[in-house]
């Protein structure tokens, strides 16, 4: 078990409280992982702001969740997996692209298959790509802007992935339905 503190809004470093009440505010509740990233302000904040970032990037809710279940998976995070498959649940993401995601199966259309290879290739080869692996990228229809905003999901949970493996981040009570344990 770790010895990480988990913070609450009363514990957290006061260079921290507004980032644990924007997320309080945001997720009505304070998430795990940011309870954990509280301890060091600048990890929350750049964490809420990538997050952000991201989210907002040209990526539909499909293809959001592929970025970030794919590295999910591929890191074996406990904690993400579960809380992305809420997450998932709550943008509306077809069950079975989900479910093809935890589960390391084919994804649910050849494009999106293309991107979870993509994205799979970077986070194995710490953005190294082939010319084989950018051409078949682009001649799916993705563009050079969204080739780069793989960097910024994939910045993004490793943020997120490494504390939650550092800190043993248990699942929040609202995702323990999507527990996950790696294959």
């Amino acid at each position: 078990m770790s010895n990480f503190t988990t913070h609450t809004l009363e514990s957290a470093p006061e260079a921290s409280t507004s980032f644990v009440e924007k997320s309080i505010k945001a997720n009505g509740r304070l998430p795990g992982l940011h309870a954990i990233m509280a301890e060091a302000p600048g990890l929350l904040e750049g964490y809420q702001a990538i997050h952000k970032l991201f989210s907002e990037s040209s990526f539909n809710a499909e293809e959001l969740t592929v970025v970030w279940q794919t590295i999910n998976v591929e890191h074996e995070c406990g904690y993400c997996v579960p809380a992305h498959t809420g997450i998932a649940h709550m943008m509306k993401v077809d069950p079975a692209l989900t479910e093809a995601l935890r589960n390391k199966e084919a994804m649910t259309t050849p494009k999106l298959q293309v991107l979870h290879n993509t994205t799979l290739a970077m986070t194995r080869n710490r953005g190294n790509l082939s010319q084989e692996e950018m051409s078949a990228f682009f001649d799916a229809g993705y563009t050079q802007r969204q080739m780069l905003e793989i960097v910024l999901g994939l910045a993004q949970k490793v943020m997120s992935n490494y504390t939650n493996h550092i800190a043993e981040t248990p699942v929040d009570k609202v995702f323990e339905k999507y527990t996950w344990q790696p294959k």
